[in-house]
């Protein structure tokens, strides 16, 4: 492992759960961790309710945009957590893998994308537990 872990968090669209997670990590791990998202088939777009949801928490992804998952980003990561992105992930030997199965919050209204928030920052904080490196703030 590099000096600073990194984490790349796949899922279909790019536009939801890993924009989630990638923005709570960050701000979580306060640069002590790189984080990366990618999707197997990127949206156009950030999901607007997933915007919402993390502007309520301080959390601003609005200039992030979903980005095709390469090989290169998946062996520049220490970690790699999909969700939902099924055979499409490229694996590649001594990485560590983990699935997250969380509900898309795509389509879904406010009141039900901040429940996958709150079931991501739940994962994101044992992940940094894993990781070594303690939630700031």
């Amino acid at each position: 492992m590099s000096e600073i872990p990194s984490v790349l968090f796949v899922c279909v669209h790019n536009a939801g759960r890993s924009q989630m997670a990638a923005g709570l990590l960050a701000r979580l791990a306060g640069g002590r961790i790189e984080v990366r998202s990618a999707g197997s088939e990127p949206a156009e777009s950030v999901n607007p309710a997933a915007v919402e949801a993390m502007a309520e928490l301080g959390i601003d992804i609005t200039a992030e945009r979903p980005k095709v998952l390469t090989p290169d980003a998946v062996e520049a990561s220490d970690v790699v957590v999909t969700m939902g992105c099924g055979d499409a992930c490229p694996v590649f030997p001594g990485k560590r893998y983990l699935d997250w199965r969380l509900d898309d919050p795509a389509g879904q209204p406010l009141e039900k994308v901040r429940e996958v928030r709150e079931d991501i920052r739940a994962r994101v904080e044992v992940l940094m537990g894993e990781l070594g490196v303690p939630v700031q703030g």
